[in-house]
């Protein structure tokens, strides 16, 4: 933690959840004074120890969050192999027949890809097709809503999975990833690349809900020097009996985190999402066989999980996307008495939008994928798009929101969520389903951990900016100086 003083800033006005009453902000350009980690005085003139830095007037708003984080699909997804492009199966098969010519991997070595969306695919990807192309090389496609996977039969082989010509989904999936995981691989550089981006776009904070042992994970990164973020470590029901062994509960500080690292949720995934088409839906989806979705965690399971959480201090994150799935989540949580979060609530009936706030449930959403979901949804949810990331509902029924990216599934980049809350569109189209907007000062608010705007006894965590966040372009919003407990750790002034 390091002494600084901010001088010359203009305070930008946000609304905190937080329940210390904070004054209103002082008019004007002011000086921010941070000792031992923590903001400790804030007004003109002020005069301080340690390291200045002039803001020159720029527009000052406390560290950015993102509250649903896969660190390590995060890491990877700057050294794998893109094919987000890929329009068809076809075209996912020639970028990884270019990239096994142009680079191929140490033999037994996976080569890893990302970002394929075949929802609207007119063909099928297919084992067959991706064999053709990667011969003896283990292939791994990672879909971009990372809820299945497209492998090779080499890395079928490599990874203990199941022969068939075609994806893996879900749970399966989800041990894959985590066999992946463990594989030795470097992923430190990848890491380094992560945080240095999530520093330029004024990230001071993660929720990490990878498929991982995050709480003893992290502090080994901490002490590799990989410390620009405070980071909450969630986990899964594998590491349950380990965090309870450990005392560890949501919101204590892990042992060897230098007081970046607390103990976040036990995450649990209870069905699957939409671009798999397997989101838990009450209605059927338009234009298919009829299906449903899938609930991957029976309504009892998941109370029985939730109950025993809370009774060892733990918070829940539910994975809930499809609306069946949002109600069950919410059933568990009235029947519990848990407290939490929804993660996605990507389509909600409107009696359920009512309970978020009457349960004390944190809609934890990730905007940014409305952008990526807006076609799909309109071809497999017809009718439903009014219920479909409903932000403007959730927060006029006093339901507190908090913005994430669920990267890599988007891209981690706070502004570009807000911007997506706020406009509802991300291309020449006029906004999606626009009665769902919020305001640009609601969206920094669910972007800022609940902080509010920068006061006495808040964390040294800021941000400067050189443009107003209430009126400027968000998609592009440039970030000067990203400040984490008094210590720079980007700065283009």
């Amino acid at each position: 933690m390091t002494d600084l003083l901010v001088r010359g800033a203009r305070l930008v006005p946000v609304a905190s959840r937080r329940p210390r009453a904070v004054p209103a902000p002082p008019a004007g350009v002011v000086d921010v004074r941070v000792e031992d980690g923590r903001v400790v005085e804030v007004g003109p003139g002020l005069r301080g120890r340690g390291e200045e830095l002039d803001a020159e007037g720029r527009w000052l708003v406390p560290g950015l969050w993102d509250q649903h984080v896969h660190s390590g699909q995060w890491a990877r997804s700057f050294t794998r192999v893109d094919v987000s492009s890929a329009a068809s199966a076809a075209d996912a098969v020639a970028i990884v027949r270019a990239a096994v010519a142009g680079r191929p991997p140490a033999p037994g070595v996976l080569l890893e890809g990302y970002g394929f969306r075949d929802a609207l695919w007119q063909d099928v990807p297919t084992t067959t097709a991706l064999d053709a192309a990667a011969g003896d090389v283990p292939v791994v496609l990672v879909s971009g809503d990372v809820h299945c996977g497209w492998l090779s039969s080499a890395a079928m082989a490599r990874l203990g999975v199941p022969h068939r010509d075609g994806l893996v989904r879900e749970h399966e999936w989800f041990d894959v990833l985590a066999r992946i995981g463990r594989l030795p691989h470097a992923e430190e550089a990848g890491l380094r690349a992560a945080l240095g981006s999530a520093a330029e776009r004024g990230v001071v904070g993660i929720v990490d809900v990878e498929f991982a042992a995050n709480h003893r994970r992290w502090p080994e990164r901490v002490a590799a020097g990989l410390d620009t973020l405070r980071v909450r470590t969630g986990i899964y029901t594998d590491d349950l009996d380990d965090v309870l062994a450990a005392g560890l509960r949501t919101g204590a500080p892990l042992p060897g985190g230098a007081g970046l690292l607390t103990m976040g949720p036990v995450k649990v995934i209870t069905d699957g999402a939409l671009n798999t088409r397997t989101a838990h839906c009450h209605d059927p989806y338009s234009g298919g066989d009829g299906t449903h979705g899938e609930q991957t965690v029976p309504a009892a399971e998941l109370r029985a999980l939730m109950r025993r959480a809370s009774a060892a201090g733990l918070t829940t994150a539910v994975h809930a996307i499809g609306d069946a799935s949002v109600t069950i989540a919410l059933d568990a949580y009235a029947a519990t008495g848990a407290r939490g979060t929804l993660e996605h609530a990507q389509l909600v009936t409107a009696e359920d939008v009512a309970r978020f706030a009457r349960l004390g449930v944190a809609a934890s959403v990730q905007p940014a994928h409305l952008l990526d979901d807006r076609d799909v949804a309109e071809a497999y949810w017809a009718g439903r798009a009014g219920r479909t990331f409903p932000l403007r509902d959730l927060l006029d029924a006093g339901t507190e929101l908090r913005f994430g990216s669920d990267a890599p599934v988007a891209p981690l980049d706070p502004w570009l969520a807000m911007a997506a809350a706020v406009s509802r569109t991300g291309d020449e189209r006029p906004p999606w389903t626009p009665e769902q907007r919020i305001t640009p000062a609601e969206a920094l608010a669910a972007s800022t951990d609940g902080w509010g705007t920068v006061a006495p006894g808040h964390p040294g965590d800021l941000v400067l900016l050189d443009a107003d966040p209430l009126s400027a372009d968000l998609r592009t919003m440039p970030v000067a100086t990203t400040i984490l407990a008094g210590r720079v750790t980007h700065d283009t002034r």
